[in-house]
């Protein structure tokens, strides 16, 4: 929820800090542009480096850096200092997302990895509508310092928490909670707390391991495998119509209908509401079509294992993801051209909450497939969707408003909707070859039958 909320509470303070600072608006918006750049960057090192020496010291050292830059922030009164502490806080929340990832990767088999991604997107896409609203309150009624001091106490309190009963969830250290790990930085200080199974194992220690210097660019090579591609390049074309049409809020619909800051906030409410609710549904409809997928071919639901290599895991994440580009597409068209016709306000809004829906719903498939395709880089390969997805995004919001001068805000967002239907291409190879690509094998047919062998066959 950090990083989302970072970045959106600070939106509706702009003007406030660039008179606070003497400093002007552009000035104040590089802040915005060197926090993407950032946000894009660190998790990419950080990501690298959970999925080496664990989950537990990465995400302390985050939200350390994070908690500190939130404080400098509170009290500093320079722009310099603004640019720096705004791209330290970036480092830290922008991480945690991937550091996630990989908790859920650890804990959560694929059967029920679903429902843990969706409560993850759920939290993630609520930042967006109550940040704008928060930074507005708190901008009006106290001052602008007062956002970052709200985001210390969080923080602060968060990182608090994580450090006496957070355990290590890591696979390559801990086993399956078995083993105890061999560092006290990856113990919680309150070891009590921790499941049975890894008091059990006190007397069996994990051996310390090689840890390599972290390098960001080991995020990239996921992009070599041709599903971990095609799921990145789904999400990121998603994610890019999802961030453009946020971005059309706090212009377009402002100078449309004449909104001031507060209820200039209070229009992402619509949209960041159907993304929490449909990050939820989503993460319960995984589950149910893992396991409608598994009877389909006769497999087994197996909830003890993350071994997906006779599982069409394809097939079972892309069940229902066609209606949800259908939907998205639709009301990106419809919310370009009741922004053209000027319409009642009600009518952009009604089409924001069914396009945030529909799309968050999408990065929670995206998000829980990435994972179930990479269980072992889970962190990593989240920071290279990470990096992908803001790359297109601040390419897409870049030419926004070029594109809505030479031909319109209907044909613009009609010409983004086109883009993100290019997503049903994808999807529909990746659902007939992903498995192929990943075992080798034929499809699920095949693999039922490998199963049912294996069970008459004890040497099988």
């Amino acid at each position: 929820m950090f990083s989302g909320l970072s970045s959106f509470i600070y939106y509706s303070s702009i003007t406030a800090i660039s008179r606070s600072l003497h400093v002007s608006v552009e000035l104040i918006n590089l802040t915005i542009t060197s926090y993407q750049a950032v946000s894009g960057i660190a998790p990419s090192i950080l990501g690298d480096l959970a999925d080496q020496s664990g989950r537990r010291p990465v995400c302390l050292i985050a939200f350390t850096l994070y908690f500190s830059a939130n404080l400098g922030l509170a009290l500093q009164n320079s722009y310099t200092a603004l640019v720096a502490l705004r791209c330290l806080q970036s480092a830290g929340a922008s991480s945690t997302i991937a550091i996630a990832y990989g908790f859920i990767a650890d804990i959560a088999p694929p059967a029920e990895r679903g429902s843990y991604v969706g409560i993850l997107q759920g939290f993630t896409n609520s930042a967006p509508s109550l940040g704008p609203i928060l930074g507005g309150v708190l901008s009006e009624t106290l001052s602008w310092h007062w956002i970052f001091w709200l985001l210390s106490i969080m923080s602060g309190l968060n990182l608090l928490i994580l450090s006496l009963i957070m355990p290590e969830t890591s696979r390559k250290i801990v086993c399956n909670g078995s083993i105890r790990p061999p560092s006290l930085i990856n113990r919680p200080l309150f070891p009590n707390l921790v499941s049975s199974a890894s008091r059990r194992g006190d007397a069996e220690v994990a051996r310390k391991r090689k840890i390599q210097f972290p390098n960001s660019l080991t995020c990239l090579i996921t992009l070599w495998q041709r599903a971990s591609f095609l799921v990145i390049l789904v999400g990121g074309i998603q994610y890019t119509v999802y961030g453009c049409l946020a971005a059309s809020f706090s212009t377009l619909m402002i100078r449309l209908y004449s909104l001031n800051y507060l209820t200039g906030g209070l229009i992402y409410l619509p949209c960041g509401v159907g993304g929490v609710l449909a990050a939820y549904t989503t993460g319960k409809l995984l589950n149910r079509d893992y396991v409608r997928t598994a009877k389909r071919y006769n497999l087994p639901v197996d909830k003890s294992t993350n071994d997906l290599s006779n599982f069409p895991i394809e097939q079972a994440r892309l069940l229902s993801v066609f209606p949800l580009l259908a939907i998205s597409t639709t009301a990106t068209v419809g919310f370009g051209w009741a922004l053209n016709q000027h319409t009642f306000i009600a009518v952009p809004l009604t089409l924001t909450f069914f396009s945030g829906a529909s799309q968050v719903a999408i990065f929670t498939i995206c998000g829980t497939l990435l994972t179930d395709l990479n269980p072992n880089q889970s962190a990593t390969v989240q920071a290279g969707y990470n990096l992908i997805r803001c790359a297109l995004s601040a390419g897409g919001i870049a030419g926004l408003q070029a594109l809505i001068d030479a031909v319109g805000v209907g044909w613009c967002f009609t010409i983004y909707a086109s883009i993100g239907a290019l997503c049903i291409p994808m999807f529909v190879l990746l659902r007939s070859h992903g498995m192929q690509w990943r075992t080798g094998s034929h499809g699920p047919h095949h693999c039922a039958a490998r199963t049912e062998e294996s069970s008459q066959n004890p040497r099988v």
